[in-house]
């Protein structure tokens, strides 16, 4: 596991779907600032690697969980890897939106879902884990039987590992933090002297940058 940790940790860092900027952070929707920036959705523009992931979010499925009944995708930044992986596995495919559909028949989940069908959702991201787990929420009460949770990228912040056992939802990851930040400082990414800067963050990433 160890190893394609480290292989897509150096292939988002080579197609700059990570970018690092301690000297001017980013700012998350969550209003956290961060100096990493994560957008998993430029792997869909890169075959090869949009087949790994693909490949290896449907093996972890089948490894962690056993074949389930439905792959269900978070919008909007999982839908298109969810689909790849549901159609690796062969299995059917839904999204959970964010929020209710404001008109129409007013959906929260896309696509045709039983109760009791027994669902993996698929994340590109987790950071605080808020919107992944609102996602979990949803197909529960739809009914839905929520096995876990795959994501290309963890954070891997313990708010995020409490909310999730909390809501008793295992969640297996391709990547992690701990891997990038090695793989960056090894292939030049990263200096060694940003390490402390990073873990300050890593630690309180709420309070980070604060003035």
């Amino acid at each position: 596991m160890e190893k394609i940790n480290q292989q897509i940790a150096s292939q988002l860092l080579q197609i700059n779907a990570i970018k690092f900027n301690p000297a001017n952070p980013f700012q998350w929707s969550s209003g956290w600032k961060s100096p990493i920036y994560c957008d998993n959705r430029k792997t869909l523009s890169h075959p090869a690697l949009r087949s790994q992931i693909k490949n290896a979010l449907a093996s972890t499925i089948q490894q962690q969980y056993g074949l389930p009944d439905v792959i269900a995708g978070v919008a909007t930044g999982a839908i298109a890897i969810g689909i790849l992986t549901a159609q690796a596995l062969d299995l059917p495919f839904v999204y959970v939106r964010s929020s209710r559909k404001k008109h129409g028949l007013q959906n929260t989940i896309e696509g045709s879902l039983e109760r009791n069908q027994r669902v993996v959702v698929v994340e590109d991201l987790v950071s605080t884990g808020q919107s992944s787990l609102q996602a979990v929420d949803a197909l529960r009460e739809q009914g839905a039987t929520v096995l876990g949770m795959v994501a290309i990228f963890t954070y891997g912040f313990d708010l995020a590992r409490r909310s999730f056992e909390e809501k008793d939802c295992p969640l297996h990851t391709l990547s992690d933090y701990n891997s990038l930040v090695e793989i960056a400082l090894a292939e030049g990414y990263l200096k060694e002297e940003n390490r402390p800067y990073l873990e300050q963050w890593r630690q309180h990433p709420d309070k980070w940058g604060q003035s």
